[in-house]
């Protein structure tokens, strides 16, 4: 805490904060009473989010910046706290239905967002070249990757993973996505939503990069795949009904095979 730059240091001085441990994204979260600091090293995602926050102001309900401050290598980012909870908090995951209702309604509010002034793409152009960047410095994680996606059956590499998905590139109808669209980027208080949380990844993408991921993150979260009991007679397919499409299972596998470059 001593390396914090003074303007942060003086805003949170004396003031009792616990340690988020939700989340992969490496970076460290402190959550105060009323604010959340994020530190993490600086990279495009990190100047991403902070100028992504700034063009939601009004647009969305997002955390208000209070201070952020990039030196020495790391990113500052001073928050307000959003009220409510995860909608990956117990007691909302045990009702799957009104869950897929709400995630529903989170995906119609970015997607009726204008976007004329939207300062960043997540295009595939672009997030195809952010992905090559990151196989070519290793940075892709095998072991923790969706079960089939390597090995048997799967991709031998990073690099034909990357190879297939730059040769199957799906159409594209840009909309405002949020890029990383799981159960803990989504708060709720008293059955409705109360903001977005992480935009490092989020800018001008197709619809499905947010509902693959939200699919994904459905089923992970009803089905104990991160240790909890499964609920029973989950499905998450209820995503779909909420949303009133029919899903395209291509597009759905394109954006989570992706999202394993990440």
């Amino acid at each position: 805490m001593s390396s914090l730059p003074p303007h942060i240091a003086a805003l949170i001085q004396g003031k009792a904060y616990e340690l988020d441990a939700v989340g992969m994204s490496g970076a460290a979260v402190l959550c105060f009473e009323d604010m959340v600091l994020k530190i993490e090293p600086v990279s495009e995602e990190a100047c991403r989010e902070h100028a992504m926050l700034r063009y939601l102001q009004g647009r969305l309900p997002v955390p208000h910046i209070l201070a952020a401050e990039m030196g020495n290598g790391r990113s500052y980012l001073l928050m307000t706290r959003l009220p409510g909870e995860m909608v990956c908090a117990k007691p909302l995951l045990q009702d799957p239905a009104a869950l897929a209702a709400l995630l529903a309604e989170g995906l119609q509010m970015l997607w009726h967002v204008d976007v004329s002034a939207c300062p960043y793409s997540a295009m595939l152009t672009e997030k195809l070249r952010l992905a090559e960047a990151r196989v070519a410095a290793g940075l892709c994680d095998m072991e923790n990757a969706e079960p089939g996606t390597y090995g048997p059956g799967g991709f031998h590499s990073p690099s034909a993973l990357l190879a297939w998905l730059k040769a199957n590139r799906p159409a594209e109808t840009p909309s405002l996505s949020h890029g990383d669209y799981c159960l803990p980027n989504v708060f709720v208080q008293d059955g409705r939503i109360t903001g977005f949380l992480d935009w490092g990844r989020g800018g001008l993408a197709d619809p499905y990069q947010d509902i693959a991921l939200c699919y994904r993150s459905l089923h992970h979260n009803l089905s104990g795949h991160y240790g909890s009991a499964p609920v029973p007679g989950f499905s998450p397919e209820l995503l779909f009904g909420a949303l009133g499409i029919t899903p395209d299972w291509e597009k759905i596998r394109y954006y989570i095979l992706l999202d394993e470059l990440f």
